[in-house]
């Protein structure tokens, strides 16, 4: 039985484990990062629509945030996102096809004619952002969560050198890819990564690997985690 190493964030990562236990993988969950909650916005913004690419966004958005913003449509990057957003009480979600591009693409061919307010995390891409106001939209981000690095203890760090081999690592952001790196490249480690495939959901977190002359890199095809749990048996 293969093990794979999970190093996204609470409570996805348990979930992930699960996925990866039914198709008859041994899961191990280390995340790498955790989802903090940022202070609540002082005020609604007033905007004709709403725009979220992450379902932390969702799950981090204060309840008077979410129910005053309910009733704009909601432009979902993906499926997961669009049913969270509908969850949370969003009537009129339009989904995307799973990146940002593609939602970008959505709002603009929607012609949204006011302000979009963009539920998001404190780090992020700039691509959205700058596609939209390229197109003449005006977007006003509002930042309800950030991604913080994980100070893993030796206890957890010798369990993990102690079980047998890695075989793949799933790896969800730049963060978790940098301090994986940093895991991968401590002496006592390398029998424990030696043969690991590293499955990194972009180019730009497998990038994080570079220069790491052990490391094997596949990436996604698309940014879900369909495409990088295809990647488990290419």
């Amino acid at each position: 039985m293969k093990r794979v190493l999970v190093t996204r964030p609470e409570p996805g990562a348990s979930a992930t484990a699960s996925r990866l236990c039914a198709m008859g993988f041994e899961a191990v969950v280390l995340p790498l990062s955790r989802i903090a909650t940022l202070p609540a916005a002082d005020n609604v913004p007033d905007c004709e629509a709403v725009a979220v690419t992450s379902v932390n966004a969702l799950r981090h958005s204060p309840r008077e945030l979410i129910e005053a913003l309910s009733q704009k449509p909601c432009f979902a990057v993906g499926e997961r996102t669009g049913a969270a957003a509908r969850a949370a009480g969003f009537a009129d979600v339009v989904q995307a096809a799973g990146d940002a591009q593609s939602l970008a693409d959505a709002i603009i061919g929607a012609e949204v004619s006011g302000a979009i307010a963009y539920l998001a995390g404190r780090v992020r891409q700039p691509n959205f952002e700058a596609r939209l106001e390229m197109a003449g939209m005006r977007v006003i981000p509002i930042e309800v969560y950030d991604t913080e690095p994980v100070e893993l203890s030796e206890a957890e760090i010798e369990a993990l050198r102690t079980g047998r081999p890695i075989a793949a690592a799933l790896v969800y952001s730049a963060k978790a890819a940098e301090a994986l790196r940093k895991l991968v490249e401590r002496p006592e480690m390398a029998e424990t990564f030696s043969k690991t495939v590293h499955c990194c959901l972009s180019e730009r977190i497998a990038a994080r690997f570079e220069g790491v002359e052990t490391a094997k890199i596949r990436i996604a095809d698309h940014p879900d985690e369909d495409a990088l749990f295809a990647l488990l048996n290419p």
